[in-house]
């Protein structure tokens, strides 16, 4: 293999499910966890006679996400029917969008290990009905459940340019963090609001000569782990079958796998059905979807600050890492708070470690987002200037923080409550400075001849100021009176 090189090449496709309050058909209602087939009436259940309702929100949601991934809209798309049978397919075709999408060409910029970015191209965004769910749980036999038929869907197909798994779960996480802000999904994935299917194959040099693998689409990944290590799996796989075969995409058809939790491995279905094989032809029964250029406009102001934008916002006018920014701009509702709470005065970096080390390690625990915590933005805002003027120390405003979603109360009531205000009065912390050098003539020796426990000695002697005035101290003023005394 010395002589052999490859490049890993990967289109991923996206299902997520919309955030409306009704299917894409007909009235009933969406929701998850219901009884089995208790949401379901004769539209989605296919049938005869009845007939299909277009959902405007979700076409709304669609061409908002659309939007924001940086694709044309078009100005006329139309209703697709779909063809196979499938038990959770009542009416033996899915609705769909096949040669006019609602969207695309469009790009997606994903955050890359070295702080870059790097552009995906978009090739279409389609809206289309999603199917029931197949249960293997009760014994010999199979059981349908049809809640789910007719729920929205915006498929989002990319170009095949992801090159390595973690580019691949970059953009997933990328995708999931954008309809998030923009409130066109709750994109949980344990919900099966986003599910991923990830197309991959690779290109071999070799003795120089290049050769393709043939394509295979892993099916239905709900989750980043199971996408990201699918994607590896099939990179080793394809590379052994080929050492082994010298199999190539001219000499096999594009194969459909699913991936075994398990086990970490794919698992081959089926031989991949071509366009064709579906049979599309247009929906009689759904008129065509032509947006107006004021619709569209009223669309477009919606859109926000996108979550990638934000966070390299956030690194260079606030000057915190790429680590803190990103965790910052994970949910909207954070990054409005964090922003809130700079705009009332307080510095960025100190108001990042109140959220980052407490606010949303409390809200991950009580399972709401941090605006349900109870703080307020002002709040949040005094504390860090407390913390940053020195009336309290770092570690008391994390107690403070805390305390502030238990009892409701503000930072400065707390602060005494909990006798956590800092001495800081250079008169009352010298005598007590004086006292402790009187009492340890041993580590001032070492401080003032430079022994090699100096600095030891150092910290020693601030430790008993801080020991004397139980913690309450302000070490900054403690230390610039030691090196006074000192010169250390």
């Amino acid at each position: 293999m010395s002589d052999l090189t490859y490049k890993i090449i990967v289109g991923l496709e996206i299902h997520v499910q919309l955030n409306t309050r009704t299917k894409m058909f007909c009235g009933c209602a969406l929701s998850f966890g219901e009884e089995a087939n208790s949401r379901v009436c004769p539209v989605c259940l296919g049938l005869p006679g009845a007939l299909p309702v277009m959902n405007g929100q979700a076409v709304e949601h669609s061409i908002l996400a659309a939007m924001a991934l940086n694709c044309e809209i078009a100005e006329f798309t139309k209703w697709d029917r779909k063809s196979y049978y499938y038990p959770d397919l009542p009416k033996n075709y899915q609705i769909s969008q096949y040669d006019l999408p609602l969207g695309g060409p469009g790009y997606i910029e994903i955050p890359l290990e070295d702080g870059k970015t790097k552009r995906i191209r978009i090739r279409r965004a389609h809206l289309e009905e999603d199917a029931g769910k197949n249960l293997h749980t009760a014994g010999h036999h199979s059981q349908v459940d049809l809640n789910r038929a007719g729920t929205p869907l915006l498929e989002i197909v990319t170009e095949p340019d992801l090159n390595s798994p973690e580019q691949v779960r970059a953009l997933a996480v990328e995708l999931q963090r954008i309809v998030r802000y923009l409130g066109v999904s709750e994109a949980d994935m344990q919900k099966g609001h986003m599910r991923f299917e990830p197309n991959v194959n690779l290109i071999i040099e070799r003795g120089g000569q290049q050769f393709k693998t043939p394509i295979a689409e892993v099916k239905n990944l709900n989750s980043f782990r199971a996408l990201e290590r699918s994607v590896a799996y099939e990179v080793r796989r394809q590379l052994d079958d080929f050492l082994e075969t010298g199999r190539t995409m001219q000499m096999g058809n594009k194969s459909t796998r699913g991936w075994d939790d398990v086990n970490e491995a794919t698992v081959l279905q089926r031989e991949k059905e071509e366009a064709h094989d579906y049979r599309y032809f247009p929906d009689p029964d759904l008129v065509p979807v032509t947006p107006s250029s004021q619709w569209l406009a009223q669309i477009r102001s919606r859109l926000c600050e996108l979550p990638v934008q934000r966070q390299t916002r956030y690194v260079s006018e606030y000057g915190l890492s790429d680590y803190d920014a990103g965790v910052l701009t994970g949910d909207r509702s954070t990054a409005d708070f964090f922003e809130q709470a700079v705009k009332l005065g307080a510095a960025p970096k100190r108001v990042c470690n109140l959220l980052t080390q407490v606010g949303l390690k409390l809200a991950n625990e009580k399972g709401r987002d941090l605006p349900g915590l109870g703080l307020t933005s002002d709040g949040v805002a005094e504390l860090a200037r407390m913390v940053d003027t020195g009336t309290i120390s770092a570690s008391a405003g994390n107690t403070i923080l805390a305390a502030m979603v238990e009892t409701g109360k503000k930072p400065d009531v707390l602060a005494q409550e909990l006798n956590l205000i800092q001495k800081s009065d250079a008169g009352e912390l010298e005598r007590i400075l004086d006292q402790v050098l009187a009492e340890n003539a041993a580590a001032v020796a070492e401080i003032t001849t430079g022994g090699k426990k100096a600095q030891k000695s150092r910290g020693f002697l601030m430790g008993q100021v801080m020991q004397k005035t139980q913690g309450q101290a302000n070490p900054k003023i403690v230390s610039e009176l030691l090196s006074k005394k000192l010169g250390s």
